[in-house]
């Protein structure tokens, strides 16, 4: 019979295989392939999200590798911009290319429309430089006339690997998405041969353990039963507290469900918080919907003892402010203020005024 695991067992499981439970001590690039990339629509995300997993982490260590070509920027899991390792860029993105095909079909009207003859123009437009989302458009509307530019333009973003390439997503600076290809970008073709069965053994290991719905709510792919069906000899089963099957890596972290866990600031997109159907290992339905009454422009979620203990946003006057909708401990109050300060302190080296305020409501 299938040992279960709880909330809090889960919880404890996870953090640990995010480097939640405590800072690592992994090289950047390490970390980035470990946890199979990190969500980055909103550039200064990784950023953050290292800081809180990696002992000493530095923002420049992570601008290094972007302009080195050995992290990129490319729309992956869930269709969403992530940030990867240029192997896994390589890898990756031929195995969620049914995601971006059933987001074109469900965004675009392509009838009649020559893709491959768009694709073709395209790949040796941004081959020649990067462009930037307005000069492709400009390019497709003075070629294909006859049909809408921002149709095609998006057809383009899903059915090449394009990569948005520096300066945007780099620390300090702010610019427009300018994109090329993968394989113009980084020199080499995609992987011919991806596995899927090794992106789902790598999912385990940075977000297990889970269920099936669980690789699906990450990856947005479908049909992933019979993969993990085919895995089944390779993995560990157990179930959760409501009888749902999961599935582990046999020798993965499962840290006893008392282990401590200190307080961490999260970016306002993090994966560890997107990727299961069921997200109760972090935070309550009673808890979602408390934060989704917070007022204004939520920048991360901050977690307490493991769990998510509330929202945080930076004020124009500078000024870190946390919102949680539940009693906390003054000794929760103060650990949750004191890693606060060590954000402010990372954020003002981002032009973020330099202050020590942090308001807990």
């Amino acid at each position: 019979m299938d040992e279960i695991l709880d909330r809090r067992a889960l919880n404890r499981a996870t953090l640990a295989r995010q480097l939640l439970l405590e800072r690592s001590g992994v090289p950047v690039l390490d970390a980035v392939a470990h946890l199979v990339g990190l969500q980055a629509q909103e550039p200064r995300d990784p950023y953050l999200a290292l800081w809180s997993r990696l002992d000493g982490f530095r923002p420049e260590e992570l601008a290094n590798l972007l302009e080195e070509r050995r992290v990129v920027r490319i729309a992956l899991m869930r269709s969403t911009v992530h940030l990867v390792t240029a192997e896994d860029c390589l890898a990756l993105r031929p195995l969620v290319q049914p995601v971006l095909d059933a987001e074109l079909a469900r965004y675009r009207d392509l009838r009649g429309v020559d893709v491959d003859g768009v694709l073709v123009f395209a790949r040796r437009l941004v081959a020649e430089r990067p462009r930037s989302g307005r000069e492709l458009r400009a390019a497709l509307a003075e070629r294909f006339p006859a049909h809408d530019a921002a149709d095609l333009a998006y057809a383009c973003r899903n059915l090449l690997a394009f990569v948005q390439v520096p300066p945007r997503g780099m620390w300090g600076r702010s610019s427009q998405v300018v994109s090329t290809t993968a394989e113009a970008w980084l020199g080499r073709p995609l992987d011919r041969e991806p596995s899927l069965d090794e992106l789902v053994v790598r999912y385990l290991a940075a977000f297990g353990p889970a269920t099936v719905a669980d690789v699906a709510t990450w990856s947005r792919l479908t049909g992933l039963r019979e993969v993990v069906e085919r895995l089944r000899p390779r993995l560990r089963t157990f179930r959760d507290d409501r009888g749902r099957e999961l599935f582990d890596l046999p020798d993965a972290p499962r840290p006893d469900p008392n282990t401590p866990a200190s307080p961490r600031f999260l970016p306002e997109y993090d994966n560890a918080l997107l990727s299961h159907s069921n997200r109760s290992r972090f935070v309550s339905d009673e808890q979602r919907r408390a934060f989704s009454r917070v007022e204004g422009r939520i920048k991360g979620t901050v977690l307490h003892d493991g769990f998510v203990f509330g929202v945080w946003q930076q004020r124009p006057d500078g000024a870190l402010v946390v919102s949680h909708p539940e009693r906390a401990t003054k000794r929760a109050l103060t650990a949750v203020a004191a890693e606060g300060r060590r954000l402010l302190r990372l954020l003002a080296h981002d032009g973020a005024e330099d202050v020590s305020f942090v308001r807990i409501d």
